[in-house]
């Protein structure tokens, strides 16, 4: 694989990437106090204890490429054909924090990545990052960035612990209505109460507790009926959906056995199965899953207007990763969806 990659849609489609992160140095700087001190839980302490401290080479190319909005992160796009890349907080924002430092710290994050944007208005869209600690102020958060031109909402799965399926947090969701915004579902490390095993074995980040933690996010949501509620709300999940388009079949069989059966309190009949609503309220992204049977068994399998490109700049900044999705094996119309059309529609570029 080695065409050359240059932006400007010299491949019959511009390269839209969805899920790209940056960092303030305040941020990082909480997360080291946080580990230093005590009060960051198990998941904070092994990745952020490691990526702001380590000397190694991957940690220190991350961090210098969290922190840049300009030169090197525009240069990095240029050298991948990368047009355009949807920004967000990098994970797990401000979501650990005490809650009146953590709505200072976001919207001061919010007001930076719109200075940003206006620098490079044609090459970034920003989303809006929201402190859910405080549900009323982020929705708020959450207006005021549609305000600013934002085009989504980031939120970095759990809360200390807590769902956004909790009624406590119905405030976010109206706002997203209101809005017309999607709400982007991002990873973090698991919570102290699930992490243990996985952190033993070297697994409570990307390598599977990102997902596994993540897609129990969003299948809570999809159980307790937030479709019902809001029929219009569009989720995003990363990572080829958090390995839930896999597991549909069973998600689903399972599911209706469970309500059938009334044997869960909460779990109680929807509308509609929960493959409906993945297939119209859900997308996903290829967000460090540049592997082509990944990328058509979910395009088989929610349709090829759910799916969308993502790099997961910095952390799968790969060359031939954007080489492996130009050259997948479908028709060109479907590729441009991939790559272009699906994200201006999922966050209304137009």
């Amino acid at each position: 694989m080695t065409h050359e990659l240059k932006t400007g849609g010299d491949r019959g489609y511009l390269r839209i990437a969805t899920e790209e992160a940056f960092a303030t140095q305040e941020q990082i700087d909480a997360y080291l106090r946080m580990v230093k001190d005590g009060t960051a839980d198990k998941g904070m302490v092994s990745l952020w204890g490691f990526y702001a401290t380590s000397p190694s080479q991957r940690a220190t190319h991350i961090m210098e490429c969290l922190l840049d909005l300009d030169d090197l992160r525009i240069k990095h796009m240029d050298e991948t054909g990368i047009d355009i890349a949807i920004l967000s907080l990098t994970s797990p924002g401000v979501q650990p924090l005490p809650t009146d430092e953590a709505k200072g710290m976001v919207s001061r994050a919010n007001d930076y990545l719109e200075a940003a944007v206006a620098r490079h208005p044609t090459r970034y869209v920003g989303m809006t990052s929201i402190a859910p600690q405080d549900p009323e102020w982020s929705a708020k958060e959450i207006h005021r960035g549609a305000e600013m031109g934002f085009k989504g909402v980031m939120v970095n799965s759990h809360t200390q612990g807590e769902y956004l399926d909790d009624p406590k947090y119905d405030p976010i969701f109206k706002a997203l209505e209101a809005t017309g915004q999607p709400l982007y579902i991002h990873p973090q490390t698991p919570p102290d109460a699930m992490i243990d095993p996985m952190l033993e074995a070297g697994l409570d980040g990307a390598i599977f507790g990102f997902g596994v933690e993540t897609g129990m996010h969003l299948l809570r949501l999809l159980t307790i009926g937030i479709f019902d509620r809001y029929p219009k709300l569009q989720i995003i999940v990363g990572h080829m959906g958090e390995a839930l388009p896999y597991w549909l079949y069973r998600l689903d069989y399972m599911h209706q056995a469970g309500v059938k059966s009334k044997r869960y309190e909460r779990m109680k009949p929807l509308k509609k199965t929960l493959a409906d609503y993945m297939k119209s309220n859900v997308y996903v992204t290829t967000s460090g899953m540049a592997w082509e049977p990944a990328i058509k068994f979910a395009q088989s399998v929610l349709g090829e207007d759910r799916v969308m490109y993502a790099m997961d700049y910095p952390y799968q900044f790969v060359a031939d990763e954007v080489r492996t999705h130009d050259l997948l094996d479908i028709p060109p119309e479907t590729k441009k969806k991939l790559m272009q059309t699906n994200a201006e529609r999922a966050f209304n570029l137009k």
